[in-house]
């Protein structure tokens, strides 16, 4: 008897969840959406976050507010979230820089795979290896020859230790051979200036962070670090093609949740993520911006940020503390 009970109990409990799972779905939202950027205004991950949260929230019918929450590499930002209930009304915004913050910090209080559940990837963008204006090196190999004449004294900037700059710029120097300094910053607004005013000596940034400064002559472009060129910058080669064979880096940016959110709720986020990336006035933004479509269901994304976890990471531990 005592085991007929238990089995109709957790029928029952089992066939409720199983009604009220799509209700979930249908009923969200219903009050207004926060999106966490943690990183400063103006930075890339910043500018997607915006352009599609603000369609995102008239598709929906609903009000969504981007806040910055800044530090620690996208740490802070990324605990707040990961605490949040996960009901789908606290949401993150990442980069590539996310999954390679274990390798980076002693602890984090979250779980990096664990504690977040992939809703879409938002695009993938190229970023590009540029030097101030007025900086006697004219190129990569240029780049290349003057840090090997003085180990360690030429510098580069990132949006912060374990951004997807700090990446970019390390894989950079693990596959060149250069022996460089590592100068962080607290988001990639900063270090446009410092090395627009030859501060600092060079670093890699997202194209669309930096595309005004370069078409304002205030930066240089010396290469993007993609496998192929960018659309938006079509004459600046690959640092492939300008002499590191084989170097490619992709700076990706993406939408998470709390790991315990409703799978109806993650698959209406991603639904309306991919209705709102089709649209022609975002997919204009994007071109414009040098920003390429990234189109993953949930699960594919949960996948990737995985396999970047494994790959990046080791990159990361091996790099210079």
């Amino acid at each position: 008897m005592k085991r007929f009970l238990f089995v109709a109990v957790t029928a029952l409990v089992a066939a409720t969840a199983w009604a009220q799972a799509p209700a979930a779905g249908q009923d969200y939202p219903n009050k207004i959406i926060k999106i966490i950027v943690p990183f400063t205004a103006g930075s890339a991950t910043d500018i997607m976050a915006r352009i599609v949260g603000e369609r995102l929230g008239a598709s929906m019918g609903q009000s969504i507010v981007v806040e910055n929450r800044p530090g620690a590499g996208g740490t802070l930002g990324a605990a707040q979230v990961a605490k949040s209930d996960p009901d789908g009304y606290t949401l993150l915004v990442v980069s590539t820089g996310h999954v390679v913050n274990p390798a980076l910090y002693g602890s984090l209080p979250y779980d990096t795979v664990g504690d977040f559940a992939g809703i879409s990837p938002l695009a993938a963008l190229p970023s590009v290896l540029v030097v101030g204006a007025g900086s006697p090196i004219k190129s990569v190999n240029e780049l290349i020859a003057a840090a090997k004449a003085k180990p360690s004294q030429l510098n580069y900037a990132s949006a912060g230790v374990g951004s997807a700059t700090h990446v970019n710029a390390e894989k950079f120097r693990a596959v060149s051979g250069i022996q460089v300094t590592h100068i962080p910053f607290k988001g990639t607004p900063e270090t446009i200036v410092e090395v627009s005013s030859g501060r600092v000596d060079f670093m890699f940034t997202p194209v669309l962070a930096s595309i005004p400064s370069i078409r304002d002559n205030r930066m240089r472009a010396l290469a993007v670090s993609t496998a192929k060129r960018s659309t938006a910058l079509p004459d600046v080669p690959t640092v492939a093609e300008a002499g590191v064979p084989g170097f490619v880096f992709d700076f990706w940016i993406g939408l998470l949740a709390p790991a315990k959110t409703p799978r109806p709720i993650i698959n209406k986020l991603n639904a309306e993520v991919r209705k709102v990336m089709a649209q022609p006035e975002v997919i204009e933004r994007m071109v414009k911006l040098g920003a390429e479509p990234m189109p993953m269901t949930p699960e594919r994304f949960d996948a990737y940020i995985k396999e970047e976890y494994t790959t990046l990471g080791a990159i990361m531990k091996a790099a210079p503390k």
